[in-house]
């Protein structure tokens, strides 16, 4: 893998990890529509990295007021609440890593996963806002939700902020909730495509650099682009391009 193609695939994960278009889903159809060679798996964990960054970064502040407030009873709440809808995740990602490894080698899968994410997109439009606390059942459904986007083209944070609109609450706090979430997500990805690394890399630092700081750069750019749309109540507008890109990869 030279620079640019570093770079490219690296600002593509950055821009598609958080805009609720399905990153997996852009990677597998970028690399078969720009022939760029499947990059492995040290790229995959350096993208990763990059997009981790760009959450602890964007929501630093959040982060921050969790940890000097771990001992008091609302954040530890919020905390299990988080951690609940962590574990579908990690049992479907553990359970099934063969199988859903074996999609992203399927373009058609991409395709049709896309057109859901673009039905969901679509019909968050009719969701309402309900007043009322958090729950832990409602914890576990976002959870299913980010589950079901292991496969590829379907949105991590479409399907998460969607689901927690749906469940009636507020944007900003479906933003906050889907990307807290990010964390032990991306983390737990990196992870396991790490576990898979062997000795030895086939990286030049040159593109070990050049997709680290796209990924990274991107990424921030995203999440502010996303969280302004989120405020304007335009989400459903990504259904539109999902529908379309899932339609076009479908034809050709």
């Amino acid at each position: 893998m030279n620079l640019l193609d570093a770079i490219i695939l690296g600002a593509i994960q950055g821009l598609t990890e958080f805009l609720p278009v399905s990153s997996s889903g852009h990677l597998v159809l970028g690399q078969t529509f720009l022939g760029i060679e499947q990059p492995g798996n040290e790229f995959e964990v350096l993208v990763h990295v990059g997009t981790l960054a760009s959450v602890l970064v964007i929501f630093f502040r959040d982060i921050k007021s969790i940890i000097q407030n771990i001992s008091e009873k609302k954040t530890q709440r919020f905390l299990l609440f988080l951690f609940i809808g962590t574990l579908p995740a990690v049992f479907i990602g553990f359970g099934f890593k063969e199988f859903i490894g074996s999609l992203f080698e399927n373009s058609k899968v991409v395709s049709g996963a896309l057109l859901f994410t673009g039905l969901v997109l679509l019909i968050s439009v009719f969701s309402n806002e309900k007043t009322g606390s958090r729950t832990y059942l409602q914890g576990f459904f976002i959870g299913c939700a980010q589950a079901i986007a292991i496969i590829p083209g379907i949105s991590r944070s479409g399907m998460t902020i969607c689901t927690a609109l749906f469940l009636g609450l507020r944007p900003g706090e479906a933003a906050r909730i889907s990307f807290l979430l990010a964390i032990p997500a991306i983390s737990g990805a990196g992870l396991l495509t790490a576990l898979d690394i062997q000795t030895g890399s086939s990286l030049s630092i040159g593109a070990v650099l050049g997709g680290l700081l796209s990924s990274f750069i991107v990424g921030v750019m995203a999440l502010k682009w996303l969280l302004g749309w989120l405020e304007k109540g335009q989400l459903h507008w990504f259904g539109f391009y999902c529908f379309t890109l899932g339609t076009l990869t479908l034809i050709f």
